[in-house]
């Protein structure tokens, strides 16, 4: 692979980005239509955002219930944190590289912000690579730049990881761009019952509508929505448990005065693949 290099141009402040990343199955339903619609969102990062690095929080990564892990290291293998899948899956790779600098001005923001975090080696796991294969396909829109996880915490408090997010905002006038992935609708306990009956769950359109409020509300108002969101009687069940809805809190908060936008959505069955970006980007 190619070493992933920084662009040349000096980006202004990037927008942050949630985007809904299904399975490892994600990557070969190339006819479903999240599959197009994270592909252009990829092409809009590259062509227009243009950062100079990525910092990615996934539904699949949690440290412990009070501090946070950061991939230290630069060449890191990915990981297969699924199981019973075809044999195939263990086979696929994303290229890619890690920046043991950019991990630097993350730590030196949280740690700035009273936020504990550790440094760790640890490759991406299955709630990037999988989305980025299709986002940032490595043949036909390679991302080339750095790209460094987090860890999310341990605990389901929406607020404290909304204060992440806050805590990074200063990156993006640097030209880092944050990204959420996770989904803004996941009940795989119903999951099973809606592939039979092909049937939407009543919740996967109320809560997906009331993050949609939350998320594109006024800035100023926004963080209260969005921790008033985790209070609805619906929550918890388009979120049994909340590890893919909490990248989006991180988002929103990394957003500070920006507002958001919900790019596309489409709930489907126990889910909802929606994709948000806040704030905007210089026009090429």
């Amino acid at each position: 692979m190619s070493t992933p290099a920084a662009n040349d141009s000096s980006p202004g402040r990037m927008p942050v980005y949630f985007l809904g990343i299904g399975g490892p199955n994600s990557v070969e339903n190339t006819d479903h239509p999240a599959y197009a619609k994270l592909a252009a969102v990829g092409q809009e990062i590259t062509a227009k955002v243009k950062p100079k690095a990525v910092v990615v929080f996934s539904a699949h990564w949690r440290s412990g219930p009070n501090s946070l892990q950061i991939n230290a290291a630069e060449k890191t293998d990915i990981i297969y944190d699924f199981y019973g899948f075809p044999p195939h899956y263990y086979e696929y790779d994303y290229p890619y590289k890690g920046s043991p600098e950019v991990a630097e001005k993350v730590i030196e923001k949280l740690e700035g912000s009273g936020i504990q975090v550790e440094r760790v080696k640890r490759g991406l796991d299955h709630g990037v690579w999988a989305g980025f294969i299709v986002a940032f396909d490595p043949k036909k829109n390679p991302l080339n730049v750095p790209i460094v996880q987090v860890s999310l915490y341990n605990n389901d408090d929406s607020d404290r990881h909304y204060r992440v997010g806050q805590a990074l905002e200063s990156l993006r006038d640097e030209g880092i761009l944050i990204i959420g992935a996770g989904m803004a609708v996941h009940n795989l306990r119903d999951y099973r019952n809606t592939l039979s009956t092909k049937k939407t769950m009543p919740y996967a359109f109320s809560f997906d509508e009331a993050l949609k409020e939350a998320a594109t509300a006024n800035p100023e108002e926004r963080e209260a929505k969005m921790s008033a969101l985790m209070r609805r009687s619906d929550a918890r069940e388009a979120h049994p448990s909340l590890e893919h809805i909490l990248p989006i809190h991180i988002a929103a908060g990394a957003a500070g005065s920006d507002p958001g936008e919900q790019l596309w959505t489409f709930p489907e069955g126990s889910l909802s693949w929606a994709q948000y970006r806040f704030g905007e980007f210089a026009a090429a």
